[in-house]
């Protein structure tokens, strides 16, 4: 348990960053998983939009720190490999 004022305010601000990234992390999870769906739907048209909406939520969880570069690099590398084998 924190026993000065700082690891006290240290533990606070933990907790804030810890809420505030699970959420940013379940929104990229989402867009992950409507992208998901419309490839098993075997809709292109719906995982090409789908895959457009989900690459900014990515990126953006990179700059925030929520993912690693390399982690969501791969994710879009694989996802738009699978969209663009619709399309084929």
């Amino acid at each position: 348990m924190a026993n000065t004022p700082q690891s006290k305010k240290r533990a606070r601000q933990s907790e804030a960053r810890f809420e505030v990234n699970k959420a940013r992390r379940s929104r990229i999870r989402t867009y992950l998983r409507k992208v998901e769906e419309a490839i098993a739907s075997g809709d292109a048209a719906a995982a090409k939009t789908a895959l457009a909406a989900c690459e900014p939520e990515l990126m953006r969880g990179v700059t925030k720190g929520v993912l690693h570069k390399n982690t969501a690099s791969r994710k879009m590398s694989r996802l738009s490999s699978r969209v663009k084998a619709l399309n084929a």
